[in-house]
């Protein structure tokens, strides 16, 4: 197990490792740790770290790593440790190290995934999808002044976990259902999992064709997920993969599907000990996923690891209905920390909130407020995604904010099109930290403002019952959505009602 003991510099801060410790980041004053092996955080991560002082640290395969007493230490590394100093900038080391080990391959998910915001039915239907209400449910969205886009029809609308067909009690006419659902202006996706229900014929037939997981001894691997028991593909297995893919194909042929949300990938459902096609490690199940995934250019994930680079959207995971950084708190820095570890093509989770016991009461507990702020912060993410129906959730004027965030990403749609090609090609983030763009100008720890690219600074509020935005402004002329200009270098507080997003153009 390779084991390295770096000082910290002066003033030197990390980032890297787990998306869900963004909200901890920039490492480098507490003491922290964290294990890459196994990875048990519900989202995406990668084995890298950069620091702003221009040092990185990388390897092929996963390690653990703690910040104490003045040290970085990283330990159990299962591979070579690599390291790269002597560059200026967090931007430097970190296209130093995106270069070297994880290059941008060229190609982004599908464009129309940024143009508007995305639908998906989980909070709206949660468990019961259904022909009629998923088409409801469309047609509301347009009625309701909502620009079509994306359409995610969710966990529930297959027959079972492995059989990879429309529930025929639930959807009598799929493939007219997916046509009104184009005629609308959508593209259509639906959620799948490399689970298969172990009381299935599609159970016994693969286990025949050996394209299941085994435990260590050899017994067909029957694991513990979020919906109960089930095997596990294993996607080591070219065959196995081309089974799953010609079930995918089926959907897209059969019935014009367009694209799949690729659920339930989390290396904590796999074992290092796990027999397999090819030995594997836990985590790299993970990969083995993204990469069968990746090949449908309208493509989701949550979980993911070391596929920095390639083309595939990925959604942090689910949120609670909270400002605190279980929720609402958590977008911004996590979002960031995607970027930095070379997840350009975010997505923030679910305006508010993913967490679908959070819903299972009446609508009337739910924070119209922090519903509002959570489109607010969604709106200028590379991509933003609404489940929860704000016009069945939220007053007709709060209902109306929403509508105009969406409205807002859709009038920015070309602008962050532009911003995803920039990254197939060169690596950058989308949405950058502010110590990306303007290093060592004292911007370490804010947190509760990004860069849409280098030019636009968006400044969401994020906290409760705050009707006010202090703002930190790099120097240079910044023109405000209300039409304001402000000159920084300067930190300045402006007015931010509900029905307000700051976000400033830099002139």
């Amino acid at each position: 197990m390779g084991y390295l003991e770096l000082e910290l510099l002066e003033d030197e801060y990390w980032w890297g490792g787990a998306v869900s410790d963004g909200v901890l980041m920039p490492f480098g004053e507490a003491e922290m740790e964290r294990r890459l092996n196994p990875l048990i955080t519900p989202n995406q991560a990668n084995p890298v770290l950069v620091s702003n002082k221009g040092r990185y640290i990388w390897s092929e395969k996963p390690f653990d790593f703690k910040i104490k007493s003045g040290y970085l230490l990283i330990d159990h590394a299962v591979g070579k440790i690599e390291q790269g100093e002597g560059y200026r900038t967090l931007r430097e080391a970190y296209k130093a190290v995106q270069t070297r080990f994880f290059p941008p391959s060229g190609e982004h998910p599908d464009l129309d995934m940024f143009l508007t915001p995305q639908y998906n039915t989980w909070i709206e239907l949660m468990y019961d999808q259904q022909e009629e209400k998923v088409y409801e449910y469309a047609k509301a969205i347009i009625g309701n002044d909502m620009p079509p886009g994306i359409f995610m029809i969710d966990d529930n609308w297959q027959e079972d976990y492995g059989t990879w067909d429309f529930h025929p009690g639930r959807f009598r006419n799929p493939k007219e259902m997916v046509q009104k659902l184009h005629d609308l202006g959508f593209k259509v996706m639906l959620w799948t999992c490399p689970f298969i229900s172990p009381d299935s014929a599609n159970y016994r037939h693969l286990v025949k064709k050996d394209f299941l997981i085994k435990n260590h001894d050899g017994t067909p691997a029957i694991r513990e997920w979020w919906n109960g028991y089930s095997a596990v593909l294993d996607l080591t297995n070219s065959e196995a993969v081309a089974w799953y893919q010609a079930q995918l194909d089926y959907l897209m042929n059969e019935y014009k599907v367009d694209g799949f949300k690729f659920d339930a990938g989390d290396p904590v459902y796999y074992c290092d000990d796990d027999q397999c096609a090819k030995p594997i490690l836990a985590n790299e199940q993970a990969e083995c996923f993204a990469k069968l995934g990746k090949r449908y250019s309208l493509n989701e994930f949550r979980a993911c690891w070391k596929m920095a680079g390639e083309p595939i959207g990925q959604r942090l995971c689910d949120k609670l209905h909270s400002w605190d950084t279980s929720g609402l708190g958590s977008l911004i820095p996590n979002g960031l920390a995607q970027g930095l570890m070379g997840y350009a093509f975010t997505c923030p989770d679910m305006i508010g909130g993913g967490e679908y016991q959070n819903f299972l009461t009446n609508a009337d507990h739910l924070n119209q407020e922090l519903f509002v702020r959570y489109a607010q912060c969604s709106a200028l993410f590379p991509m933003m995604q609404f489940s929860a129906a704000p016009w069945r959730v939220l007053s007709k004027e709060n209902n109306q904010l929403c509508i105009e965030m969406a409205q807002l990403h859709a009038q920015f749609g070309e602008e962050i099109v532009q911003l995803a090609k920039q990254a197939a090609t060169t690596g950058e983030p989308i949405i950058r930290h502010m110590e990306y763009s303007f290093p060592h100008q004292g911007f370490l720890k804010t947190v509760d403002q990004f860069m849409l690219g280098d030019d636009v600074l968006v400044a969401p509020v994020i906290v409760k019952g705050l009707y006010e935005k202090t703002i930190r402004f790099p120097a240079g002329t910044w023109q405000g959505d209300d039409g304001s200009i402000v000159e920084g270098p300067c930190t300045k507080t402006v007015n931010a009602p509900l029905s307000r997003l700051p976000w400033y153009r830099k002139k």
